[in-house]
């Protein structure tokens, strides 16, 4: 009788960003303690003001853990209505790449994401693009667009450059 191998399967490990782009500074606690239940962890968050919008601030958050955190984390922050967001989980073998975006007038949007951060816009969603488009090139536009999730990136656009040089902290959940 010979004894069966057994293999442990570790879960995926993988890391993204959480950006909170603008957010009231009466609720930076509740955003720390969301994004620290999602995580497991108790966090502080370095905000800084955000210049495109006086009266909000702003924070960015590097974050390593299994897969599935991003969801978690964008999951958190959706709760609060006058956020706006980005969260970011790098593809890992078995488990695509996401990007979340959130603003307080278009709501919450998922895409999927490859390796250098490019959208991935599934095959039937273009074929349907085009099929419900015809020959109405404006039409077809709109609705790769729409697939792409081009209005929230055309309402995120101006905080995301506030960002630059802003400082970052980074979180690590192992298990």
């Amino acid at each position: 009788m010979t004894a069966a191998n057994t293999l442990r399967r570790r879960p995926a490990t993988t890391a993204g960003v959480a950006w909170i782009h603008a957010s009231p500074r009466a609720m930076r606690t509740h955003l720390e303690w969301a994004v620290g239940h999602a995580v497991g962890d108790a966090l502080r968050f370095v905000w800084q003001p955000q210049p495109v919008e006086p009266g909000m601030e702003r924070t960015e958050v590097h974050w390593s853990g299994p897969v599935g955190t991003g969801a978690a984390i964008a999951s958190a922050l959706a709760g609060w209505r006058d956020v706006r967001f980005e969260v970011t989980e790098d593809p890992v073998p078995g488990s695509d790449g996401m990007r979340w975006m959130h603003t307080p007038q278009l709501g919450i949007s998922a895409q999927r994401i490859d390796a250098a951060g490019s959208l991935l816009v599934p095959e039937e969603r273009i074929r349907g693009a085009i099929e419900a488009a015809g020959p109405d090139a404006r039409a077809l536009l709109a609705a790769l667009d729409d697939a792409m999730g081009g209005a929230w990136d055309r309402e995120l656009e101006a905080y995301r450059h506030a960002s630059d040089g802003a400082p970052v902290i980074a979180l690590h959940r192992v298990g």
